[in-house]
């Protein structure tokens, strides 16, 4: 996953490698040291055996899961990969007795976005950041299961 994540952000989105890689190991982790199965969980996607992508369900409150790291590989995209990985992060949440899901995101990233539209997803928040070295527009997207 961490190495999906720098590879395909530093080539696409020539995002600072060290600064993006630090936050995803810090978020696999996090939750790999003190995740509740029963709570949290994690996904990966594989097509013909290789990895393709990735999802976290995550615990942000007790009744709000968090939708982190989303990732498909550009090979695998417009294949219905990412979508069902946002499936099962959703019907894992509904399970484990969330209520709404949210998650954050960036404007630069059109195809995750789509996704989340697809799925009742809606803007609640947006603002102007520089992150990992670009400028960009940081937006909290929230879902009532």
């Amino acid at each position: 996953m961490l190495e999906s994540h720098g590879v395909v952000y530093r080539e696409q989105r020539d995002w600072d490698g060290p600064a993006f890689m630090a936050l995803v190991a810090r978020v696999i982790a996090d939750f790999l040291a003190d995740h509740d199965p029963e709570r949290e969980r994690a996904w990966i996607a594989e097509l013909a055996g290789e990895r393709v992508g990735s999802v976290f369900c995550t615990e942000e409150s007790a009744r709000v899961a968090r939708l982190r790291l989303l990732l498909v590989v550009p090979r695998a995209r417009e294949m219905g990969v990412g979508s069902k990985l946002v499936d099962e992060c959703l019907d894992f949440a509904r399970r484990a007795g969330y209520r709404q899901v949210m998650l954050f995101t960036n404007s630069r990233l059109a195809s995750a976005r789509r996704i989340y539209d697809a799925k009742g997803f809606e803007l609640r928040s947006e603002a102007r950041n520089e992150i990992f070295g670009t400028e960009s527009v940081g937006q909290e997207l929230w879902l009532d299961l």
